[in-house]
């Protein structure tokens, strides 16, 4: 029977494995460590907006502020209604000293989330 999912060896369990893995290294700070177990998980599902998603946090977390952009702007080109992914993009953007994209993104994370801490990043009361 032929092996799926990209490399030898690798079967689409043993993807899902780094893909938890990847989860718990993040958790535990090592944000470059899951960028490596991701990276066989999304030459593997490139569609898989989940892995790019997690991705795109250890990267920011490692502070590779254009790869997590890169990612960021994937995940929301696919879940344009991805709150989480327009704030997460949007503290990108302020780390990146970009203000009005970064304002941008978190008014639509506000508008598509009313969670306090979008509102707040959003600062609807400045207008």
């Amino acid at each position: 029977m032929p092996q799926s999912g990209g490399s030898t060896g690798r079967t689409p369990e043993t993807h899902v494995i780094d893909f938890r893995a990847a989860e718990h290294l993040l958790a535990s700070r090592d944000p470059r460590g899951a960028v490596k177990l991701l990276d066989g998980v999304i030459d593997a599902y490139p569609e898989n907006t989940a892995a790019r998603l997690l991705r795109a946090r250890a990267f920011f977390a490692a502070a590779q502020l254009r790869p997590a952009e890169l990612e960021f702007s994937i995940v929301l080109e696919r879940e344009p209604d991805n709150a989480f992914a327009h704030f997460a993009l949007a503290r990108t953007y302020q780390r990146q000293s970009r203000p009005a994209p970064a304002r941008r993104h978190f008014r639509l994370a506000a508008a598509l989330d009313p969670n306090p801490e979008y509102l707040k990043a959003a600062r609807f009361d400045d207008d």
